[in-house]
C-alpha cells in the first residue's frame, strides 16, 4: 500500500492552496501518481474533508496526534508547510516531501527554504510531474559537531 501523509498544515487551509496548481482534487492528483491511501493531519484547518474508503482509495482525516512518528515512518511521501522543523525531520527519515509554502510567515522563510532544498535536489518540482527517483537523500545531522562546537565556545571544552 502507498500512502502519502499530509501534516504541518494545521494554521491555514493548505488543502484549498495545494489545489491550486490543478483542476483536479489532491485525492485524484495523489491516486494517479499510484497512492491508494491519503492521511490529513488538518489541525485547526477549517476546510475538514469527509473521510472515505474505496475498493482503491482511502482518505483518513484527523486533527491531532500525540506524535506523527508512526505517519511519518509508514509514508511513502509527506506534503506539509515548508517550515524547517517539519522539511528536515521528513527528510531526515529519508521520506520524499512536498511542501506548501505559507507566504504570509516572516519575511517569506520558507519559500527560501524550499527553494534551497529544490536547489540541493532534496525537494520535487509540481506535485502533478515530480519525478521521485531524481531526489538526493538527504544528509544525516551531526549534533555532535555542534555540541562540541558550542562547548568549546563557552569554555568548557578547549
Amino acid at each position: 500500500m502507498h500512502r502519502y501523509f499530509v501534516t504541518g498544515l494545521a494554521s491555514r487551509d493548505a488543502w484549498v492552496h495545494a489545489r491550486k496548481e490543478a483542476p483536479a482534487t489532491l485525492p485524484q492528483i495523489i491516486k494517479s501518481l499510484g497512492y491508494n491511501r491519503l492521511i490529513l493531519q488538518i489541525g485547526r484547518g477549517m476546510v475538514v474533508p469527509e473521510p472515505f474508503s474505496t475498493e482503491s482509495f482511502t482518505l483518513d482525516v484527523y486533527r491531532y496526534k500525540d506524535s506523527l512518528k508512526e505517519d511519518l515512518q509508514k509514508a511513502d511521501l509527506v506534503i506539509s508547510h515548508a517550515g524547517a522543523g517539519s522539511c528536515l525531520e521528513t527528510l531526515e527519515k529519508g521520506k520524499p516531501i512536498v511542501v506548501v509554502i505559507n507566504e504570509k510567515l516572516m519575511n517569506n522563510h520558507q519559500l527560501e527554504l524550499a527553494k534551497q532544498l529544490h536547489k540541493e535536489g532534496t525537494l520535487p518540482g509540481l506535485l502533478q510531474s515530480m519525478d521521485l527517483s531524481t531526489l538526493k537523500c538527504y544528509p544525516p545531522g551531526q549534533p555532535e559537531k555542534f555540541s562540541a562546537f558550542l562547548d568549546k565556545v563557552v569554555g568548557l571544552q578547549k
